[in-house]
């Protein structure tokens, strides 16, 4: 059973893409555009010089973090749909700890990424604290707070960071994740010291699940808060911890747009979509850390290789959003696949 469990958990995703795919190209073919130009243009717009590598990394760096703040979550029992406001919050203290000091960059940057993590973490914490001790469902908590932090940030930005501005100024270079060498390295895209970050955290992640005493815990709620209880762990504390945890990562995602890629933070109309999309690569992750990088480079290459899409086979980057809705409808539909891996199991013998 272990190894069908394992098979399963590696086959759903790769299955998922691959059905994806598939169902991308059956539309395309549909509505006469050529699959194989399609998705070849796709491919050269992610790998097809160094300007689309670079701005490809970059678009993986807040994914694999929003990514990593889902996947922590749902592996507790919790369901934070609120990363993009945590998000938002991230990127706001970050922007506002890059303007207003002046500070060595061996403090002023790691003292930008820390408070983007601790203002994501306490984004974190309401829904936390009120799902704990009140009984209140994270997701109806977390919804309302990202439309709290959307516009809340957009009041300090015009308020409090500028003088009636649309954006701030430019975080000082002390506090800046931005390369010049890798910038020329990437004909100038925007790619950044961030996805180190990205990758440290991934590495985090798995540690704190797999390797300590906390993770344990935060699993075992996650499985069954009332034998958790009963074998005497702290479940409120614990549900408290993981939302705070899961929104440090999504703060630091922030911190990876205000401090690398953009370098300010601006007024928003609308949500960024990296916390919506964390949940897509969480899942389509399998809730894993090595997952959710996998995961988030997938969809970094659909995300930046679509805008190649139009001018190169003159298909239109809405198709892959839907290729990205179908491989997470059949993700989300994994009992039938894993219906038909064990059908086909029993046919082997």
């Amino acid at each position: 059973m272990m190894f069908s469990n394992r098979l399963f958990n590696i086959l759903v995703p790769i299955i998922s893409v691959l059905l994806g795919l598939i169902s991308g190209a059956i539309i395309m073919l549909i509505f006469g555009y050529n699959p194989i130009a399609g998705f070849a243009a796709l491919w050269n717009g992610a790998f097809g010089d160094a300007y689309f590598f670079g701005e490809t990394i970059r678009q993986v760096t807040p994914y694999i973090l929003s990514g990593l703040a889902v996947a922590f979550a749902l592996r507790s029992g919790l369901l934070n749909i609120g990363v993009e406001g945590q998000v938002f919050m991230g990127w706001l203290a970050s922007v506002w700890i890059g303007i207003s000091f002046e500070l060595p960059m061996v403090l002023h940057l790691p003292l930008a990424i820390l408070a983007a993590a601790i203002a994501g973490a306490f984004w974190g914490f309401i829904p936390g604290l009120l799902k704990a001790k009140l009984g209140v469902h994270e997701v109806i908590v977390t919804i309302m707070m990202n439309y709290i932090a959307l516009y809340l940030s957009n009041s300090i930005v015009r308020n409090l960071l500028s003088d009636g501005a649309d954006r701030t100024e430019n975080v000082a270079a002390t506090a800046s994740l931005q390369s010049n060498w890798l910038a020329e390295m990437t004909f100038y895209s925007r790619i950044h010291y961030g996805f180190i970050v990205a990758l440290l955290m991934a590495l985090v992640m798995w540690f704190i699940i797999n390797r300590t005493t906390t993770g344990f815990e935060l699993r075992s709620v996650g499985f069954n808060q009332h034998a958790s209880k009963y074998a005497g762990m702290n479940v409120s504390k614990n549900i408290i911890l993981a939302m705070v945890i899961s929104g440090a990562f999504a703060g630091l995602a922030g911190a990876m747009e205000g401090l690398g890629t953009f370098g300010f933070m601006s007024i928003k109309s609308g949500f960024t979509n990296i916390g919506f999309d964390g949940i897509a690569v969480a899942l389509l992750g399998a809730n894993t850390a090595f997952g959710v990088i996998l995961a988030a480079f997938l969809f970094g290459i659909l995300k930046i290789g679509a805008l190649n899409m139009p001018t190169a086979a003159g298909v239109p980057t809405e198709l892959v959003e839907i290729i990205i809705a179908l491989i997470i409808f059949f993700v989300a539909s994994s009992y039938m696949i894993r219906w038909v891996i064990l059908r086909f199991k029993k046919e082997g013998k």
